[in-house]
């Protein structure tokens, strides 16, 4: 027997607040102009919003704006849930990006022909959720998905944006077992006592969304833990993109290379090769090839191909993990360009994955999620 906890936390965590603000920011910008460079972090705390980084373009965004519609659509609108949209102080630190780096990346025409820096990526896919997630950080994720649902359409109108999730998951020969334990600790309004808000989220949040399969009578639920959460958002902490990277990733089920991914246009390898890197991992385990994968991709700045790749199925494989590398070798462009080409990475929207994980999700705009390469790889 084993145990396993992945966490994560909400859309208006001041983390994912700021990660949040910085892929609007991207997304402003690639909507009109497709090649361009963006390199955008964000900072908070209390109403102070601090936008830097490199960006090159011949765009004007207007910042300000940008700024407000992600916070008010968090649903910070008053003071008392911890942010007020309509009272902002904001910095703007954003430069051009260096023409160093710019010249080894993208040809005379700005076309991106080198990766955007050094670095190593990793992907991950399993067999033991139909997302082909790791079941800890796929139900921690769903939880605050809900939990924010509830939220906005009024449903558990006490709730406030803050929110952090924990599941521990116990696995018995590799396979899901049972969960252990679920923690959620969720911003609340006053006068609203700790009994009430226990009951609510384990029977209208947590029973509803983990399958009830894996919740027995030893299940251990523990609701806001330090007692009253009424001060959240970045008036409690403060906020930093690309602070989050293992939440955005597998939960610590696998391993990660270090690099962000929110505020990067498609040219930054640590975001579109570790895309590719699930996209590669999650066909292979949906064509049955293994039921465990991951991959590695490793970059040089400016240099077009990857500089290695390993893979790893954990004796889940008939197949040598060699075998399997020559199989990604000759299936998939793994240049930058080839990358950005194969999952239309120019052509998305990149702010849905700024909160609730980037791996695992649904629709267009998750298009390293889709497996339109099973049936090629299953008859290799």
């Amino acid at each position: 027997m084993t145990f396993f906890t992945s966490e994560s936390v909400s859309e208006g965590h001041p983390d994912k607040i700021a990660d949040q603000i910085s892929d609007a920011v991207l997304d402003s910008i690639l909507s009109k102009d497709k090649n361009c460079a963006v390199a955008c972090e964000t900072m908070i705390k209390n109403s102070l919003i601090i936008v830097s980084g490199e960006i090159k373009t011949d765009l004007w965004v207007d910042l300000e704006k940008i700024v407000y519609e992600v916070i008010k659509n968090i649903g910070y609108d008053d003071i008392s849930k911890g942010l007020n949209a309509d009272n902002l102080s904001i910095i703007n630190l954003i430069s051009k990006q260096s023409k160093e780096i710019h010249d080894s990346v993208f040809d005379k025409s700005d076309n991106c022909i080198g990766a955007g820096d050094q670095g190593i990526m990793f992907g991950y896919a399993c067999d033991e959720t139909e997302s082909y997630m790791p079941a800890p950080i796929y139900y921690a994720n769903k939880l605050l998905v809900n939990l924010a649902k509830k939220r906005k359409s009024g449903e558990i109108n006490w709730l406030r944006p803050d929110s952090k999730s924990q599941v521990t998951v116990q696995y018995n020969d590799g396979k899901v077992l049972r969960i252990d334990s679920v923690l959620i600790s969720t911003q609340h309004k006053e006068n609203i006592s700790q009994k009430e808000i226990r009951d609510i989220i384990i029977n209208d949040v947590i029973k509803k969304s983990v399958p009830a399969k894996y919740l027995d009578e030893k299940t251990n639920y523990i609701i806001n833990p330090s007692g009253s959460f009424i001060i959240g958002g970045p008036y409690a902490d403060c906020g930093l993109t690309g602070r989050k990277v293992i939440v955005d990733a597998y939960g610590g089920y696998a391993r990660h290379g270090g690099g962000a991914f929110s505020g990067k246009d498609p040219s930054k390898v640590d975001r579109s090769a570790s895309y590719m890197a699930r996209y590669i991992a999650k066909n292979i385990v949906a064509a049955k090839i293994a039921s465990r994968c991951e991959v590695q991709l490793s970059y040089g700045i400016g240099i077009s191909k990857p500089l290695s790749i390993y893979v790893n199925t954990f004796g889940t494989s008939r197949y040598l993990d060699d075998h399997i590398i020559k199989i990604i070798k000759e299936n998939f462009d793994l240049s930058p360009k080839g990358i950005i080409d194969t999952l239309n990475l120019k052509n998305i929207n990149y702010f849905e994955s700024a909160a609730y994980g980037h791996f695992g999700r649904e629709g267009d705009n998750f298009t390293w999620e889709k497996l339109d390469m099973v049936e090629k790889l299953r008859v290799l």
